[in-house]
């Protein structure tokens, strides 16, 4: 989906987009004669339909300020809702509610996604009033300090590009933030990915083996996923802009190899650190979005534009479930990164 922001749900139709991949492995020579990934169909309302969020006491059409409690509150949505602390805009408990939707991943469940998504300051705190806004299903929170902005952005959605976190410091420096899986998910490695490592797919593709490459046409790397024991369709991925992974040598070692292939090098199972620029972006994406062989963002840390129109034009290349074990990076955590220097 060129990766990030929000607002691009798509069909999962997970059996089609799995014969389609099949196909594509078997009859190369129709890369870039119109195949692609299965349904991937133009963007989708469906999975937010009847969404909107609950913040403070305010529901969808409010846009205004709130003052700022002392702890803890709850973005509570249809389908999905977290904690948000507001000293720092740390978020807690991010979940999927398992509200009936035509695209719901959790078959039906409460599912719960990140423990925690934790930004370190570095001294630096929020003081002002909560700036609020609900408009169907979307929602902004921000708020600012001295020398500090955050701002979190979600929609209310069962699928899709559907949460970011945004840092921004007048120094110019970066933001270490920490993600910790719920005790029920775990990053794995996607095999769909590592077995077609370095071919090129999409529509614009005249050769798997030489592409060329180009916004439809993307050579395949590894893919880490998000995934869980217990539905089918779950699919999630750390989407980040402008933002950089700090590598966990304690964790990951099976996979380390000779290519620079550099995602999967070093990543725990149930956490991740991330550097992001000021005004770069932490997010997530979910369903086909999370298994999509596209092209990384663009870099933007300022009026910032959502590029995701690819109309079905890129390879969806799924993901097992249940997902093997050798897929699973382990162990879950490590102390190894959070003290790392602060990528420039």
């Amino acid at each position: 989906m060129g990766e990030f922001l929000m607002g691009i749900t798509r069909p999962r139709t997970r059996a089609k987009t799995l014969v389609v991949a099949v196909v594509v492995a078997v009859a190369v020579p129709l890369i870039g004669l119109g195949v692609s990934a299965g349904p991937a169909a133009a963007a989708s309302s469906k999975g937010c339909e009847g969404g909107g969020y609950t913040v403070l006491g305010r529901g969808p059409g409010f846009t205004g300020t709130v003052a700022a409690p002392a702890g803890r509150f709850l973005v509570r949505g249809k389908y999905t809702q977290f904690e948000v602390d507001p000293k720092d805009f740390a978020v807690y408990d991010q979940s999927f509610t398992g509200a009936a939707n035509p695209l719901d991943q959790t078959g039906g469940r409460f599912t719960p996604i990140y423990a925690g998504r934790i930004p370190d300051h570095r001294g630096l705190a929020l003081n002002s009033a909560i700036s609020l806004q609900l408009k169907d299903a979307d929602l902004e929170l921000s708020r600012t300090g001295t020398g500090l902005s955050m701002k979190l952005q979600a929609k209310d959605c069962a699928n899709g590009g559907i949460f970011q976190m945004e840092p921004q410091r007048s120094d110019g420096t970066r933001t270490r933030v920490v993600h910790q899986l719920a005790a029920s998910a775990f990053y794995y490695d996607n095999p769909n990915f590592r077995a077609r490592l370095g071919q090129f797919l999409g529509s614009e593709c005249t050769s798997v083996q030489t592409g060329p490459a180009s916004r439809f046409c993307v050579r395949v790397t590894p893919r880490v996923n998000i995934g869980n024991d217990v539905s089918p369709d779950f699919a999630v991925r750390d989407s980040a802009q402008v933002a950089t992974r700090i590598p966990q040598p304690e964790c990951g070692p099976d996979f380390t190899n000779n290519l620079g292939l550099a995602e999967t090098r070093d990543h725990c199972g149930g956490m991740s650190i991330w550097d992001v620029a000021s005004g770069g972006r932490m997010g997530m994406v979910t369903g086909e979005d999370a298994t999509e062989v596209a092209n990384p963002p663009t870099v933007c840390t300022q009026n910032c534009q959502a590029q995701n129109q690819v109309k079905g034009r890129l390879v969806v290349l799924d993901f097992p479930f249940q997902v093997p074990a050798g897929s699973r990076l382990t162990p879950r955590t490590s102390t190894e990164g959070l003290n790392a220097p602060l990528t420039p």
